[in-house]
């Protein structure tokens, strides 16, 4: 049978740049089925030969490491069809000629997923029919909770795919294995051992035309309330049964809802947030965020986002989360840090190292410990000794990991509706604190830091 594959959103950033690239090399990796295509809509005066000619620009662009012949079997792949993503009679008119074996990818703007699913619902969908909605699904608790009612009465909830590439990255991925397969780390991954952990993504790259979306959303929506939140959720739930999809999204949830509330107070004691101003990234001049074309100085959007949570369990209770991201900053890092408490009695006098961590980058993907060990030639001195290990090239692109669990029907690597709605409890508090000027909007400049009051990542 046939696979269709239709893009709602098919002239958007997110396909040129992600999902067209992951159909290429879904492609000579071999995991695409038999009879698989694509075909693109859009509320565009365009035909077939014009976006074929969009597509091989874009793979070109976003898929140089393919070879050109490959690229160009992608392209083949291809159709467009000019269609309102919210009128039903279009999506009805699209569906007509896509078959039983259906994937529709809304690659929207969120404020747009209502009307969508609502035109797919009423077009009908065939059975076995898989949605896939990007993130962030909904724009607050109680929509998110409205979508998911909303895409129930279309789909059972096992064939709806809320994608995070996230949970596509080879270091997330491993998350599991180093928990759960690794006598040594499990029994000291708690509060008794842990005293804080960050998780950083921090990017050189500035807004580069996402004025659009971004403009919108900001730092928290766009990264925190999605990407970090998961990142949180797989380093800090318990050992899951097996690894079945169901049991590993239920201890993905449980810790979500063990997150702490924040109140107002709290947001103002844990969240910073920041705005880059003209500045110099990597020599290059980057202007302030406010001067970027489509960007609205009223909104007050920020570029930087930090957020300190707690998860009120038995094994986490006071160890601070710290989750953190910004753009057009001095320098990429992206990582997770586990820093391990001090030993409770170090007998080498009037020395103090630095605390033991785990480190798990996430591109490159490397994972490395920092011990303490004795000095060169002098018994009684200390130093730092790191054992690091790069995990190898992981084959597949994040999107095309995701999009490829996608194809077979398994939702291990997206989000659940109960998932979704618990992000946004956590940070709705934030959102509604920044809204309110509780948490002043700090400028810095591009190619700084960020704002001086991120500080040290954690604390008490």
């Amino acid at each position: 049978m046939a696979c269709t594959f239709v893009i709602f959103g098919g002239y958007g950033d997110l396909t040129g740049r992600f999902l067209l690239p992951a159909v290429a090399h879904l492609r000579r990796s071999g995991d695409l089925p038999d009879g698989f295509r694509v075909v693109a809509t859009a509320r565009r005066d365009s035909d077939t030969d014009r976006y074929r000619e969009w597509v091989a620009e874009r793979l070109e662009r976003h898929a140089g490491d393919l070879e050109p012949n490959e690229r160009a079997a992608t392209v083949e792949l291809v159709s467009f069809e000019p269609a309102d993503a919210a009128d039903p009679d279009d999506v009805a008119r699209v569906l007509a000629g896509a078959g039983d074996d259906l994937i529709a990818y809304l690659a929207l703007p969120p404020a747009v997923y209502g009307p969508a699913i609502e035109a797919l619902e009423r077009a009908g969908l065939p059975a076995g029919t898989r949605l896939v909605v990007e993130k962030p699904f909904g724009e607050s608790e109680d929509h998110a909770r409205e979508l998911n009612a909303l895409v129930h009465r279309a789909l059972p909830e096992e064939a709806v795919f809320r994608v995070d590439h996230f949970l596509g990255k080879q270091t997330v991925q491993n998350l599991v294995g180093l928990r759960f397969a690794n006598r040594i780390l499990e029994p000291v991954w708690n509060r008794d051992h842990i005293e804080a952990v960050d998780v950083v993504w921090d990017e050189t790259l500035a807004l580069e035309g996402r004025a659009s979306y971004y403009d919108g959303a900001g730092a928290l929506v766009d990264m925190v309330q999605n990407h970090l939140l998961q990142l949180l959720a797989l380093l800090a739930m318990e050992p899951p049964a097996t690894l079945d999809e169901r049991d590993l999204r239920d201890r993905k949830y449980d810790v979500l809802r063990a997150v702490a509330h924040l109140d107002a107070g709290e947001v103002e004691r844990s969240t910073v947030r920041g705005r880059y101003t003209a500045g110099e990234v990597d020599g290059r001049a980057v202007p302030a965020y406010v001067e970027e074309e489509g960007v609205d100085p009223g909104r007050g959007t920020e570029t930087f986002a930090q957020v300190r949570l707690t998860v009120e369990n038995w094994r986490w209770a006071g160890v601070p989360f710290t989750l953190r991201t910004g753009k057009a900053l001095a320098a990429d890092r992206r990582e997770v840090v586990v820093r391990f408490r001090p030993v409770p009695h170090l007998a080498f006098c009037d020395q103090q190292p630095h605390p033991n961590e785990l480190r798990l980058q996430l591109g490159p993907d490397r994972v490395a410990l920092r011990l303490t060990v004795n000095g060169p030639g002098d018994p009684f001195s200390l130093r730092d000794a790191e054992l690091d290990t790069d995990l190898g090239d992981p084959g597949l692109p994040a999107y095309a990991t995701v999009l490829r669990e996608v194809l077979v029907g398994n939702p291990i690597l997206s989000i659940r509706g109960d998932e979704a709605e618990e992000s946004w409890r956590i940070v709705e508090p934030v959102l509604a604190g920044w809204r309110a000027g509780r948490v002043p909007l700090q400028d810095a400049p591009a190619g700084s830091a960020g704002p001086a009051a991120a500080g040290s990542l954690s604390g008490p």
